[in-house]
């Protein structure tokens, strides 16, 4: 069990993921990265996202081109959102952190974005924490949105309506995501326990130690 909530190693400025993040499910993996949910009936919580014919459920089923603008608190599932809807629609996965990235670094994920589309391979670029670009930054964005060079999913724990432009704002579906219920915790751990993916049986957990992880998640 050594090294078995390790971290990865740390990403740069982008990351592409191979079309999508789920694919890193490989035993070495983190356990978080293992048990990533790989469709919308896996996703935990997030009840009113998942409904039949919600927009969600549309874009990933029926493979519409439409970008996103995730809203809610950490830990809600807004990059895993991101990974299904990259895997199930066979779409590239590229990620863009807005901590380190720049309009430099934007425009080169729309640029390989554009050769990508020529080959007849769609894209899907995912912004984390975009409420940390400025102006200019998301203002980068707004030609891959219009031309559909990409889709865009971009996720954000602020306000998109003070943190975000507005034409990048019309331009995407917003959805608001809730913390995860006590229950909704309490099945990731005795899934990722249990599951072939995860622990695999391997170790046991008495249900007082079970409640004190779901009060240390805090949804």
């Amino acid at each position: 069990m050594e090294g078995l909530f390790e971290a990865g190693e740390a990403a740069g400025p982008t990351r592409e993921g191979g079309g999508s993040l789920s694919a890193a499910d490989h035993a070495s993996a983190p356990l978080a990265v293992r048990m990533r949910p790989r469709t919308l009936d896996e996703l935990v919580g997030q009840e009113q996202l998942r409904a039949p014919g919600s927009p969600l459920r549309q874009l990933v089923e029926g493979d519409q081109a439409m970008s996103l603008l995730l809203w809610g608190p950490p830990g809600t599932g807004k990059t895993t959102i991101a990974s299904i809807l990259s895997r199930n629609t066979g779409r590239r996965f590229v990620e863009v952190s807005a901590v380190s990235a720049g309009v430099k670094e934007v425009r080169a994920a729309i640029d390989a974005a554009k050769v990508e589309l020529r080959a007849g391979r769609e894209t899907v670029l995912f912004v984390d924490e975009v409420h940390r670009f400025n102006k200019a930054q998301q203002d980068a964005l707004l030609p891959g949105v219009e031309n559909r060079w990409v889709t865009l999913v971009a996720a954000t724990t602020e306000n998109p309506f003070f943190s975000v432009i507005s034409p990048l704002l019309s331009r995407s579906l917003l959805l608001r995501l809730e913390s995860l219920t006590d229950d909704d915790v309490r099945g990731v751990l005795t899934s990722a326990i249990a599951d072939e993916r995860g622990l695999a049986g391997a170790v046991t957990i008495d249900d007082d130690a079970l409640e004190h992880l779901v009060r240390l998640a805090g949804g």
